[in-house]
């Protein structure tokens, strides 16, 4: 079994960054994919972005394309998400997954691992 635990969000002004993290635990195994996804009351659960096991290849929902950012750390167990350029309507819950597979997918159905979800919002 594998835990998926979000960390780093908050409340930050427009125009401002944020950093998440997600640490993978509980299991030997490293997830070949990792994405993140976000969610506001009422709405379907969306893609952000995702990244490879090797860091070297990454998508983005075209919403966050060039203001945020994946990466992978050394041990490969832990992701974060630089977000810059925050706008209100990047205000949401944000949620870390795992992906057994190795193809970025952007579906929901497609991730086999779901950390509980950061809340991070944009408002001044």
């Amino acid at each position: 079994q594998v835990q998926l635990v979000e960390s780093g969000g908050g409340l930050v002004q427009p125009g401002g960054s944020l950093s998440l993290s997600c640490a993978a635990s509980g299991h030997t195994y490293i997830l070949p994919t990792m994405g993140w996804f976000r969610q506001t009351p009422g709405k379907e659960r969306e893609f952000v972005g995702a990244i490879n096991l090797g860091g070297d290849s990454s998508y983005y929902a075209d919403s966050v394309k060039g203001r945020f950012t994946i990466s992978r750390g050394n041990n490969r167990n832990t992701m974060f998400l630089q977000m810059n350029s925050l706008k209100p309507e990047d205000t949401a819950v944000y949620f870390c997954a795992g992906r057994e597979g190795g193809m970025l997918m952007t579906s929901t159905s497609t991730y086999n691992y779901w950390g509980q979800g950061t809340q991070v919002t944009v408002s001044s």
